[in-house]
């Protein structure tokens, strides 16, 4: 459950093929993460969005790779922005996501108290989780998810976390910079079955698991067409089968940076997934197509706050 994903992309020219071609390496060096560490320490966030708009500035302008990231999801959200709009698209894209990266390591070196978290549909919440059932929460690569984390404290009960750490990945999470344990248990996508087993257990036992709705991981191949922002994309479907073999409410939350030190967590939509027969794709094909109509609404609100860099639509 992350942004950076697989392998790297060596060749700043290159073009992605996949989300497979996506990580944090393919962001900057390890210097250039530890560079804004440091400055975060000096100065704070603020120092360190100083020198980000001016990064931000020359990635657009000098990384051809950079641009092209950011290009599939420019023209489906903005089809008809000429060529000064798409580069000036590009760059608040940039700057915002630059922005994330700072702000969950401001979370690590400065506290949670660095950031004002609010939270929409915490009673909601409450009432799902004491079904018994245990709660999917479905998120997307909007927003900073880690820095809202902090918000879902009051659910009092373990929290899993389906995320893929690469060998050789440089960006810290907000526990690292703190010096904490983990505060969620991990699942690792690759896995046996792409741990669909630790998380069925994990429901059975009422807890919390937590997905992405808007790209595969892991050996997880499971996945459905459905129509986003005008175009057929393959979203991940197993979690709707999860779902429905333990009857667990499917939460689709996403997060938004509403201010320079404030964020908030809304829950966009409840899915609930019957017990079914068919295991075929367009059996849940509906509960995807509900998730990807949630998601471009959230595009169209917030179309600087989408971080999926790589081409959903190239199947």
């Amino acid at each position: 459950m992350h942004t950076q994903e697989q392998t790297s992309q060596r060749q700043e020219g290159s073009t992605p093929r996949s989300g497979a071609n996506w990580n944090d390496r393919s962001l900057g060096k390890s210097w250039q993460h530890q560079f804004f560490y440091v400055a975060i320490r000096l100065g704070g966030r603020r120092l360190a969005y100083f020198f980000l708009y001016f990064i931000a500035l020359y990635y657009v302008l000098c990384s051809r790779g950079a641009r092209q990231r950011c290009s599939p999801y420019l023209r489906r959200r903005f089809p008809h922005a000429g060529r000064f709009h798409r580069l000036w698209y590009s760059y608040k894209l940039i700057l915002n996501f630059g922005k994330v990266l700072i702000d969950r390591a401001v979370v690590g070196i400065m506290g949670p108290d660095a950031f004002h978290v609010t939270l929409y549909g915490r009673e909601q919440l409450l009432a799902l989780r004491d079904e018994g059932h245990g709660l999917i929460m479905m998120g997307a690569h909007v927003g900073c998810w880690q820095v809202a984390m902090s918000a879902l404290d009051f659910m009092q009960c373990p929290v899993n976390m389906l995320m893929r750490r690469e060998d050789g990945d440089v960006d810290r999470h907000y526990y690292e910079h703190a010096g904490i344990e983990c505060p969620y248990r991990v699942i690792d996508p690759t896995e046996y079955l792409g741990g669909t087993l630790q998380m069925l257990g994990a429901l059975k036992q009422g807890e919390v698991v937590c997905v992405m709705g808007d790209r595969m991981l892991g050996s997880d191949r499971s996945s459905v067409g459905v129509e986003f922002l005008g175009g057929s994309v393959e979203l991940p479907y197993s979690a709707y089968k999860i779902a429905a073999a333990t009857g667990a409410p499917v939460v689709v939350f996403f997060t938004r940076k509403d201010g320079p030190a404030s964020y908030s967590l809304h829950v966009a939509d409840v899915i609930r997934v019957p017990q079914v027969k068919g295991r075929e794709a367009q059996t849940f094909a509906p509960y995807a197509r509900r998730f990807s109509e949630a998601l471009e609404q959230y595009s169209t609100e917030h179309p600087f706050q989408f971080f999926n860099f790589f081409d959903m639509w190239r199947t």
